[in-house]
């Protein structure tokens, strides 16, 4: 199914229906390599639809999040940012210094959080795993530096 396709049958789901914004929106998040904040995707939109306002975008966010097909992030900053849901689990590391985020793996704490579940007889709705500190790269210059 096509993300167009899961975007319209979630939207109807709930009673919504499809509009050029949450396409655009949508599309701006699925061609995005890096993480953006609600201004960020309000600027790309608006290159393709002048029209757009942020207070949409602010909308869309928020009920693409509530149909599940966009994550909202907390990236060691006050505001949050957002990403497409890939369908792949991932866990992210900010660098306190530079503000770099590096997406990561992590089979075993599928294998972790799984294995609670059973034992505990969780039903597990969502995982979080955000990991701060400091890059190879600040920390090479760290050293360098003394």
């Amino acid at each position: 199914m096509s993300t167009e396709q899961q975007l319209t049958a979630a939207l109807r789901a709930i009673g919504r229906r499809l509009t050029r914004q949450r396409r655009l929106v949508m599309e701006v998040l699925e061609e995005a390599e890096e993480h953006l904040d609600a201004e960020a995707i309000h600027d790309r939109a608006k290159a393709r639809d002048p029209n757009i306002s942020l207070a949409t975008v602010y909308r869309t966010l928020a009920l693409l999040k509530e149909v599940g097909l966009v994550e909202e992030h907390r990236l060691g900053e006050d505001h949050a940012h957002y990403e497409a849901v890939r369908g792949v689990p991932h866990y992210h590391f900010t660098c306190l210094e530079c503000g770099r985020v590096i997406e990561f793996d992590a089979p075993e704490v599928d294998q972790v959080v799984q294995a609670l579940s059973r034992r505990e007889g969780l039903q597990i709705a969502d995982v979080h795993l955000f990991l701060t500190g400091y890059c190879r790269q600040c920390r090479s210059q760290e050293e360098c530096n003394g």
